[in-house]
């Protein structure tokens, strides 16, 4: 997949998505086209701009449902040709029918060591059921919710009187450098899984 044309869709801040942009210079397989946010005020709009990446706005609020909501999307990512969707803090639940559409090519970063504690507030879980460890996964989007398969994950342990907050922090810098290196590698069509550190 040579010169993959990579879109990514944020919700907010877009930390995960500055740093994938970041990545792919030069000698990356792939080049980011367009960032897309369902929110007109999410910060990462700005950083995508700074980075000269073309943004556009899908606001969920303006449809009558997720269909219909997510044919727009579509329409913005056909658009720019794309030919991998990345979810870098999406916070849009998506149905069947588009992941069919772009079916093994969207991948989602996940802030737990899948398949354990899929969905929100996973550091938390993860302290309540006395986890040793905790860390993030990225992994291509299926049809089922933080399911499909895994392309890499980082590990870290668990440290004596952690909090989620404390947590949340160490492991940001890790999901960063490990989102990079799974889509440096999915982009080149390079089998195999990332594990870090």
């Amino acid at each position: 997949m040579s010169g993959a044309r990579v879109a990514i869709l944020i919700s907010g801040g877009g930390t995960n998505m500055a740093a994938l942009v970041d990545s792919m210079g030069e000698d990356h397989p792939g080049r980011p086209v367009l960032v897309v946010s369902n929110r007109a005020d999410a910060g990462g709009l700005e950083k995508a701009r700074a980075r000269g990446v073309e943004t556009v706005v899908v606001d969920h609020r303006g449809f009558a449902d997720r269909e219909s909501f997510e044919a727009a999307v579509t329409a913005e990512l056909e658009k720019a040709e794309a030919d991998v969707v990345c979810l870098a803090g999406f916070m849009r639940v998506l149905t069947q029918s588009f992941v069919s559409r772009w079916e093994g090519r969207i991948l989602n970063v996940h802030p737990s060591l899948l398949p354990k504690h899929r969905g929100l507030n996973t550091y938390a879980r993860a302290l309540a059921a006395g986890d040793t460890e905790y860390g993030a996964t990225v992994h291509v989007v299926t049809a089922e919710l933080d399911d499909g398969p895994i392309l890499g994950q980082v590990r870290l342990p668990i440290e004596p009187g952690d909090t989620a907050e404390e947590m949340k922090a160490r492991l940001g810098p890790w999901e960063h450098r490990l989102y990079v290196a799974v889509l440096r590698r999915f982009a080149g069509g390079e089998p195999g899984v990332v594990q870090l550190p």
